[in-house]
């Protein structure tokens, strides 16, 4: 073996990624290559005055945080029936909501009616024996509608909050299905807009849109018979507002489809930049960058300020534009009927109940302009959702294109846990982080991963839990094909250890029992057993039904790795995944862990990914990589021997520990 060092492989004596992500400083250069994309280290805060500057750099972060681009053309038909799947078992609820919302629109046309009646009956005979029983009806009108209204609205509410329930589950188990490389694209806060937001949006249509809409439509039918049969000359100039009206909708039409868009681009890009701030929150401190956050924030907001306004200013103009047309038709038909001299053939009854038909006319169709920003809003997030769903890139569902991906294992691959078979792979194109790298595990073989930052090892172990999937070669487990496993079926078979562990918001019970419906007590405790860590968690309050907060903020780094390795030995799977799973607890807790997991894989296949090399001497076997390959492989004794790379970085690490070791 070369005996040289190269420069890289020093790194592997510096702090780790996620070391230096905690104190804030970015990764290493040969780390962009061997891990998936991820933000780079934030530059100190800019000085007042730097104007300019900052402004290249906050839209350098607009750019960043840039939502998909512009959308085409898009069909309300078309995507009212992509929602229609999701509306439909909500059938009955929208058809009772329908069928009140019918009767109540005709209750309250009936109003103006029963107002000619009474108007009419002063001065005849019995008008006050009328007018006692119109006021009565007319109340009884009133009561009835309004009795009627609040069962329509909560089953229309009801129907759309169930529909838009489904539609988000679905987002949300969509996202299950993607890879992680989906992720590595693809910003957190522009999927949250999408489950949130814009679902909330569809739902609006639904809750408070289609229907009324629906209902909108019958009242300016019956509205219409009703105003020819009292007076169609009146009519006719009543109805002679229609045409610019309908211009004016069509004219803003296309411009607030487009301005709601906008919106909702400029909401997922604030809701990214919102998640990126907060997740980071210790660096922005550390690095005084508040300053800098804050104008960065300010250019994001005015950009969602302006777009929001500029769909304001649309729906507002619209509906002020049906006002005054509606105002002027009922000037022009009381000068009409005044100038005419027409009060010798209508009563004033007559007279009142037309007038009042207008402005009812102009509600259904203010209301329709209203409701149409409403479902142009509504497509818009609709048409993000679709667009989201509509993704097949990153499917980890997807059945392999190659035929030769399937087949159940063969005789000469018995005895295998798993094997990476010429493997080439990187996360972005033309940017190889394994080239024709090849390993293969037989079961119960303990094999450990060494290597600079960014020399593929985390990659490996992402490979065969298929995360991603490999460009070139094949990765098998037990003999078989990743791709030809189903997922839940492939993954089964591993349990892994991270150094960075996450725990959900539940009990301490539930987290070790993660992906379990009904967690076994006795297998927690038995998983706790087998490391030592039982009484160190009974002795907590509430014991193993301890609250757990998210992402584990009041457990210390190395509370949540026992509970990483308690739940690793409660799926008890043959394979075990250990990335550098020690590196976060103390001498005393570090060494009960090394005894504890020497049984814990006693008859298992285990891959540990390796920092501190004093963790793996007792393995079977050490692959080296660099730069991607695989360049050395044996045991601890053997590789010292061979006087290589591993040899070096060895001699080197314990160096810097000696140095760094107090008088």
């Amino acid at each position: 073996m070369n005996s040289s060092v190269p420069s890289s492989v020093q790194s592997n004596v510096e702090p780790s990624a996620a070391q230096r992500a905690e104190l804030g400083g970015g990764p290493a250069a040969g780390e962009a290559a061997g891990s998936p994309p991820r933000p780079s280290k934030p530059a100190p805060a800019p000085a007042r005055g730097s104007g300019a500057k900052g402004s290249r750099r906050t839209e350098d972060v607009l750019n960043r945080f840039h939502e998909e681009a512009q959308l085409g053309e898009a069909y309300d038909a078309r995507m009212l029936l992509r929602l229609w799947p999701f509306v439909r078992p909500q059938g009955k609820h929208l058809a009772l909501s329908l069928a009140l919302l019918i009767v109540t629109a005709l209750l309250a046309l009936m109003r103006p009616l029963i107002m000619r009646d009474a108007l009419d009956a002063f001065g005849a005979p019995g008008g006050a024996e009328l007018l006692t029983r119109y006021g009565f009806l007319l109340t009884g009108v009133m009561l009835l509608e309004q009795s009627l209204a609040f069962p329509q609205l909560y089953l229309m509410q009801l129907a759309g909050a169930r529909a838009m329930a489904d539609l988000r589950e679905r987002v949300f188990a969509f996202l299950h299905t993607r890879r992680l490389g989906f992720f590595d694209r693809t910003p957190v806060g522009r999927l949250v807009t999408r489950v949130t937001n814009d679902v909330d949006a569809v739902g609006e249509m639904f809750a408070s849109g289609a229907l009324n809409a629906f209902g909108d439509l019958i009242r300016l039918a019956v509205i219409v018979a009703i105003m020819v049969s009292l007076d169609w000359r009146m009519s006719l100039l009543a109805f002679a507002a229609v045409p610019p009206v309908a211009l004016g909708v069509n004219w803003t039409r296309r411009r607030i489809r487009d301005a709601f868009r906008e919106v909702r681009a400029k909401t997922a890009r604030m809701n990214a930049y919102l998640n990126e701030q907060v997740s980071g929150m210790a660096v922005v401190q550390a690095y005084a960058r508040e300053e800098r956050s804050a104008e960065e924030f300010d250019e994001i907001n005015a950009a969602y300020r302006s777009a929001n306004n500029r769909s304001i200013v649309l729906d507002a103009t619209l509906d002020a534009a049906i006002e005054m047309v509606s105002s002027v038709c009922i000037a022009a038909v009381l000068w009409y009927a005044g100038v005419k001299s027409m009060s010798d053939q209508i009563s004033f009854g007559t007279l009142f109940a037309f007038v009042a038909y207008i402005d009812m006319f102009f509600v259904p169709i203010r209301d329709l302009s209203a409701r149409y920003t409403l479902l142009q809003s509504a497509m818009s997030g609709a048409e993000r959702i679709f667009e989201l769903l509509d993704n097949r890139d990153e499917d980890a569902t997807a059945a392999p294109a190659d035929a030769s991906c399937t087949g159940a294992a063969t005789a000469a691959d018995e005895g295998v846990a798993f094997e990476l078979d010429d493997v080439g792979f990187g996360y972005k194109p033309g940017v190889n982080v394994l080239r024709h790298v090849s390993i293969a595990a037989k079961s119960g073989e303990k094999i450990a991963l060494v290597g600079a930052t960014g020399a593929g090892k985390s990659t490996v172990a992402s490979l065969l839990l298929r995360l991603y999937d490999v460009e070139e070669g094949k990765v098998r487990v037990f003999g078989r094909d990743v791709r030809a496993y189903p997922r839940d079926e492939l993954r089964r078979n591993f349990a892994v250890v991270p150094q960075d562990v996450f725990l959900f918001p539940g009990t301490v019970l539930t987290n070790i029992a993660a992906g379990d419906p009904t967690p076994d007590r006795a297998k927690v405790v038995s998983a706790l057993s087998r490391i030592g860590a039982l009484d160190l968690f009974e002795r907590r309050e509430h014991g193993l039904d301890g609250v757990v907060l998210e992402r584990g903020s009041n457990f210390s780094a190395g509370e949540r790795q026992l509970i990483a390795f308690a739940r690793a030995l409660y799926r008890d799977p043959p394979i075990l995944i250990l990335d550098e799973a020690t590196a976060n607890v103390d001498s005393d807790t570090e060494a009960r862990l090394q005894r504890a997991l020497e049984g814990a894989m006693a008859g298992r296949t285990a891959l540990i990914i390796a920092h501190r090399l004093s963790t793996i001497r007792a393995v079977d076997r050490i692959v080296v990589f660099h730069k991607g390959c695989v360049v050395e492989q044996g045991t601890h004794e053997h590789l010292l021997a061979a006087d290589g790379v591993y040899s070096k970085l060895y001699r080197l690490q314990f160096a810097r520990q000696a140095a760094a070791a107090p008088a």
